[in-house]
Formats: structure tokens, C-alpha cells, sequence
């Protein structure tokens, strides 16, 4: 079991929690969900967060089970998920659309806001790959924190909005386009040269 959650590192948990939380995107998520409110949906701040956390635990403890599954080493996913998240990041830089996600159905706290807008495709792929270069531990530990800052933009949704603005909430956005770029370099040709 040790083996299996490997080592806590700090400095794991910092650059991980960096990475997923610029995945997850709750502030740039932020137009959404007020768009949502607008609608009518009643938003529960704590229901979002704790399905998705439970969604995104599940995912982290059976993705590889599900990889092995199929034949597939970590190390190959890596550099596909590393490639997904690489447009992604250009999706966030640009302001270009590349994945065509449709219109989200349905009303309420788990669908669309826990799956699959924060705990979605996007979020699966990031964990899947950077499990190949962080520990479980330190992935738990990481998720956790985000998951408590998705709350706490969540509860604070229209304070943000007001006092940091569109164009800050912008610019934010922007940053974590640029990590989330250099991450997926990472991912890419770390895992080739550990391949070849």
C-alpha cells in the first residue's frame, strides 16, 4: 500500500496543485456558472465540490486499473494527454474553441457544473498523465486543495466578479494558459525521452 501512494512531497503537491487547478479552471468557469444562476439553476456550492471530488478520487485510483485494462502504459498516455492538454492550453491562450463539448444539459449541482464542467474529460486526462511523474499521495493531497479553492471561488462567484473584474478574471486565465503549455511540453517530451 505504501508503494502504491509512493512518497508525500511538498514541492509535488505545489507544482501539481498549479497544474490541476489551472485544468479545473474555476475562475475562468466563473461566467459560466453566473450564466447558469441567471437561468434559474440553483447552484450548491458544497454538492459541487464534494461530487467532484469523489468523481476525480475515483478516476485517480482506477484510471491506471482502467489502462491496464486496455494494455496501455502510463508513459504512452502521458504523452497523448500531454498532446490533449497542449490545445487546451491554446484554447486558453488564444481564445480559440477546439473541443466541440455541446450544449450541457440538465440543471443543478452535479450535472453540468461537477461533471463534466470541473470534473470532466480535461481533468481525467491531466490526472492520468501527471501520474507518471507525481506520487498518489501528493495527488490526493493536491486534489483536495483544489477542490477547496473551487469552493471557495464558488461561494465567492459574485464577489469576484465584482471586485476583480472581467478583465482580471482574463488575465488569470491567460496565466494558467501559459503553465498549463509549458506542463504539457513536459509531458510530452519528458515521457518520449523515457520511452526511446
Amino acid at each position: 500500500m505504501k508503494d502504491f501512494f509512493g512518497t508525500f512531497d511538498i514541492w509535488q503537491v505545489l507544482s501539481s496543485f498549479i497544474f490541476l487547478i489551472a485544468i479545473i479552471d474555476p475562475f475562468g468557469n466563473i461566467p459560466i456558472t453566473i450564466s447558469l444562476e441567471e437561468k434559474g439553476v440553483k447552484i450548491h456550492p458544497a454538492r459541487v465540490c464534494l461530487a467532484s471530488l469523489i468523481i476525480l478520487y475515483g478516476f485517480l485510483f482506477a484510471g491506471e486499473w482502467i489502462l491496464k485494462l486496455f494494455g496501455v502504459q502510463i508513459e504512452y498516455f502521458a504523452i497523448a494527454g500531454g498532446f490533449i492538454i497542449f490545445l487546451m492550453a491554446l484554447e486558453m491562450i488564444l481564445d480559440v474553441t477546439i473541443f466541440q463539448t455541446g450544449e450541457l444539459g440538465g440543471s443543478g449541482s452535479i450535472v453540468p457544473l461537477a461533471f463534466p464542467m470541473y470534473a470532466g474529460p480535461g481533468a481525467f486526462t491531466a490526472l492520468l498523465s501527471i501520474t507518471a511523474e507525481y506520487s498518489i499521495a501528493s495527488l490526493c493531497v493536491s486534489l483536495f486543495l483544489c477542490i477547496l479553492v473551487l469552493y471557495l471561488v464558488l461561494i465567492g462567484t459574485n464577489w469576484l466578479t465584482k471586485y476583480l473584474g472581467q478583465t482580471a478574471l482574463y488575465i488569470i486565465r491567460k496565466f494558467f494558459g501559459i503553465i498549463v503549455l509549458a506542463i504539457a511540453c513536459k509531458l510530452m517530451f519528458g515521457n518520449l525521452a523515457t520511452i526511446f
